[in-house]
């Protein structure tokens, strides 16, 4: 449990530096820029969305993700 914990922490630090001095991005263009898979890819955004450091829309059928 600790271990996906610590994991999500990672990659939510992963996905703020790829979303930093950007106007926000799409979940592929964040994958692409982190090399994330899904799950890690989820699990960071839950994470900073808990946090209240990201907002996300769908936009034209794909998640897009901004830094609040």
């Amino acid at each position: 449990m600790i271990m996906l914990k610590e994991k999500a922490g990672v990659n939510a630090g992963k996905i703020w530096n790829a979303l930093n001095g950007t106007e926000g991005q799409t979940a592929k263009q964040i994958k692409k820029a982190t090399k994330l898979v899904d799950k890690e890819l989820y699990l960071g955004l839950g994470w900073l969305l808990k946090e209240d450091k990201i907002s996300t829309q769908e936009v034209d059928g794909e998640l897009f993700v901004k830094l609040n």
